[in-house]
C-alpha cells in the first residue's frame, strides 16, 4: 500500500507543527524525535515554530546502527522495521524525558536494505496512550523519500496528539 502525506489545509507546513504545538502547550506536555532516515528533518521542523522552546525537547540523529542500539536501546538485529521504530520512540522519551515522541527509520534508497525496497519506510509515534507504529512506502530518489517521510511523520504525530488523553 502506497501512502501519500495528506495536505494541512492550508498549503503552509507551519499549520501542522503550530497544531503540534498547540496541543502539547494545552495539555502542558513535551515531545523528542529520534531520527535515522530523516536525519534531522523533523526536528527541524519542529524546532522552527514559535515557543517550541516550551514544548520540544529535542530530538536525536541516530543514523548508525550502533547509535540506535547503544543509545536509543534498539535491540540488536535489523533496523528497518517497526520494531525499532518503536523502540527509537521509547528510548527518546527516556532520554529526554519527554511525555510524546515521534521516530523514523527506513530505507531511502536508491538500492534495498535489509531486503527492503528503496522507499520503505517505518513511522512510531509515542503518547501517554501507548504507540502507533505504521509502515510507509514512498516514490523518488532519496531527497523525495526523505521529504515525503518526514511530511507523515509529522501528520502521524498531529494525529496522535490530537487523539491522545493528552488533550
Amino acid at each position: 500500500m502506497r501512502y501519500e502525506a495528506e495536505p494541512d489545509g492550508c498549503g503552509n507546513h507551519l499549520d501542522l507543527e503550530q497544531r503540534i504545538g498547540d496541543a502539547l502547550m494545552r495539555a502542558g506536555q513535551t515531545a523528542a524525535a529520534a531520527e535515522s532516515l530523516t536525519g534531522g528533518a523533523i526536528s527541524s521542523r519542529l524546532s522552527a515554530i514559535e515557543g517550541a522552546s516550551d514544548w520540544f525537547r529535542g530530538a536525536m540523529v541516530a543514523y548508525g546502527e550502533e547509535v540506535k542500539f547503544t543509545l536509543l536501546g534498539v535491540d540488536r538485529g535489523p533496523v528497518i522495521n517497526g520494531s525499532t521504530a518503536a523502540q527509537m520512540a521509547a528510548g527518546v522519551t527516556r532520554l529526554l524525558d519527554a511525555e510524546v515522541a515521534v521516530a523514523t527509520t527506513g530505507v531511502g534508497g536508491p538500492g534495498p536494505q535489509e531486503g527492503r525496497d528503496p522507499g520503505t519506510v517505518f513511522v512510531a509515534v509515542r503518547t501517554p496512550d501507548g504507540s502507533d507504529v505504521r509502515e510507509y512506502h514512498f516514490d523518488g530518489d532519496p531527497a523525495e523519500v526523505v521529504r515525503q517521510t518526514t511530511e507523515q511523520a509529522l501528520e502521524d504525530l498531529a494525529r496522535a496528539v490530537a487523539r491522545s488523553r493528552l488533550v
